[in-house]
């Protein structure tokens, strides 16, 4: 039983490998949990900026209409 799981093994390992070789998608690259959490932050600190852009323009217009 053993050698038989064995060879079954290696034709489903052989078998997997030409699949994948034969599949047109190519594999997604590996981005590390800190380089993650590092994008995150700078999306969020470029959210918060245009957020203040928006808030000042909005003021200064308001100041605007009332003199």
């Amino acid at each position: 039983m053993n050698k038989k799981k064995k060879i079954q093994d290696l034709y489903n390992k052989r078998r997997k490998r030409a699949r994948a070789k034969l599949d047109g998608r190519p594999k997604k690259r590996y981005i590390s949990k800190e380089d993650r959490a590092k994008a995150d932050a700078e999306a969020e600190a470029e959210a918060n900026i245009e957020d203040v852009a928006t808030e000042s323009d909005v003021e200064q217009s308001c100041n605007e209409g009332n003199n």
